[in-house]
């Protein structure tokens, strides 16, 4: 049998002289600065909310292999405090795996004058649990506050921008549930302070009129403590953009003088009122409006289609507004049938409504409208509103028409796809996660006629298209700073799914200023965007 000399002195190999007389191998089989401290070891992660246990009792938000999370994990060793930690790092391991492994470099003096460094390795097991809060979400009838949002207007578009406005700041991560009720939307919370933020934010994003209410669950006399819930109720103004709007005289009066007859150009913490005929603008604050509250007599519903026949600007320019005066006809007043002779050409007079078909206004929209065009506005001729205020107004101050915006008939009739999709907050049942790839929380209760629903979200998703003012977030930027901007899902939606509008107009001819959506401007941080080849291909 070979004799192996056993470890230490007896290796006999040569080193430099050190007061232990051993070199590094021997020195590290003869002493163990690991002792005491545990290879493995587990960590608490609640799958909900997607925090970490911070012991004793604190859960901890860490994202994956960050300075959080190793801070966290190395609290959990017991020993550390007896060894000079050096350095410290995650090792990559499968993210389904429920490993996470960490690299330790500690040091320690074994003997007199001599310091022993060494590398180990801590496997920590990802052991899924649920925290308090979550298991209070998991029962019924656990919040403590409610906000009340409510807009008294017959479409729902507003919620589905205000939707996406919270997605935008993060509003929505302490709400434990979104509940879609009769021209609004409840947002529960299970703490006063959270429900009382979100209040805040609608404040500032939307012009709005808040009260609070408590009702006492129990109280305890021994004690001198009582349970409270707390509602909230938000009352957004029924004022959206687009709108026609006729403010009272006295009120007009006050807003610089400004003609009572309007469009509603901006909604934001105020909302800002145009006069089409002078470009003059006034803008409403919130508390300004609910002194004197007035609503709208048309919306973006009631918008007529026309087509522009010759466009003349007039000179005066207010930001991206130019005044012109145009002449309009009802889109389809000019159809000819029969023969080609011009005897036998005839107008189509139903459709025009009147003998005079050449409609004469002034419109904002000198800028973007050319002769051959369609835009939409409101037919003043033809509408029959039930408002006081406009009744006082007298006739040579109400034009025939009031033009809106550039419409773009011809693309709507084609069939297509869209390539993003807007994300929605998926505190639904059987939905994880805070957000979600469905259409949201709007258009979910029982009961609602769908086909209103679907003309909504289109509707929207249009006006996102067409207005990068909308897309870039309210007030534009002006200089050098930060536009916020909507987010986007990185889902290509299936044909069928509602997201393109079908039409069968192949001959149709195809605006070239259609202003088509880049991912980019709706994305605030493009390099988070996971949109890969394969999916572009779809």
């Amino acid at each position: 049998m070979e004799f192996i000399p056993g470890p230490g002195h007896s290796s006999r190999t040569p080193i430099e002289p050190n007061s232990a007389n051993l070199c590094v191998g021997c020195l590290r089989n003869s002493v163990d600065i690991t002792e005491g401290i545990p290879k493995q070891s587990s960590v608490s992660f609640c799958r909900n909310c997607e925090r970490f246990l911070s012991p004793p009792s604190a859960w901890t938000l860490a994202q994956p292999e960050s300075q959080e999370l190793l801070a966290l994990c190395l609290k959990r060793l017991k020993g550390l405090n007896k060894v000079r930690l050096t350095e410290a790092h995650f090792i990559w391991t499968e993210p389904h795996s429920k490993r996470l492994r960490v690299s330790l470099t500690i040091q320690k003096e074994v003997l007199t004058a001599t310091i022993l460094e060494q590398v180990f390795e801590i496997e920590y097991l990802v052991q899924h649990t649920q925290c308090p809060d979550c298991t209070k979400l998991a029962a019924k009838n656990t919040w403590k506050a409610l906000v009340q949002v409510r807009q008294k207007v017959t479409h729902k578009r507003t919620f589905l921008f205000l939707e996406q406005l919270i997605l935008k700041h993060g509003a929505q991560k302490d709400t434990v549930g979104v509940k879609e009720v009769r021209d609004g939307l409840d947002f529960f919370y299970s703490q006063r302070s959270h429900a009382i933020r979100m209040v805040e934010f609608l404040t500032g994003v939307v012009p709005v009129r808040s009260k609070g209410s408590e009702q006492l669950l129990s109280t305890d006399t021994h004690s001198n403590t009582a349970n409270y819930r707390f509602t909230y109720s938000v009352e957004i103004a029924p004022i959206c953009k687009d709108d026609l709007v006729c403010i009272p005289l006295k009120q007009a009066r006050s807003l610089s003088n400004i003609s009572p007859l309007t469009i509603c150009t901006r909604v934001g913490s105020s909302f800002q009122l145009l006069d089409v005929n002078t470009l003059q603008a006034a803008d409403v604050s919130a508390q300004v409006y609910w002194r004197t509250p007035f609503s709208a007599l048309a919306g973006i519903t009631d918008l007529v289609e026309f087509t522009v026949l010759d466009v003349e600007p007039v000179g005066t320019r207010r930001g991206r507004w130019v005044l012109a005066d145009a002449q309009v006809a009802l889109a389809g007043a000019f159809r000819s049938s029969g023969g080609h002779d011009k005897e036998d050409v005839l107008m189509d007079y139903e459709s025009a409504g009147g003998t005079s078909q050449i409609l004469h206004t002034r419109t904002h929209l000198g800028g973007i409208l050319q002769p051959g065009d369609t835009a939409m506005g409101y037919y003043l001729t033809a509408s029959n509103f039930n408002s006081d205020d406009y009744a006082t107004l007298s006739a040579d101050r109400i034009p025939d028409v009031i033009l809106i915006k550039k419409a773009y008939p011809n693309r709507r009739k084609k069939t297509r796809t869209r390539a993003w999709k807007l994300r929605s907050i998926a505190k639904e049942e059987g939905e994880e996660g805070e957000t979600g790839g469905g259409r949201g929380v709007v258009g979910r209760m029982g009961g609602r006629d769908q086909r209103k629903v679907e003309e909504d979200y289109e509707l929207f998703l249009r006006e996102l298209e067409e207005d990068p003012e909308l897309r870039a977030k309210r007030e534009p930027v002006q200089g050098q700073g930060r536009q916020y901007r909507m987010d986007v899902d990185d889902v290509v939606p299936e044909p069928g799914d509602g997201a393109g509008v079908e039409g069968d107009g192949e001959d149709a001819e195809e605006e070239g200023e259609f202003p088509d959506v880049q991912v980019e401007e709706l994305l605030e941080d493009f390099d988070e965007m996971t949109l890969g080849d394969d999916e572009k291909a779809s």
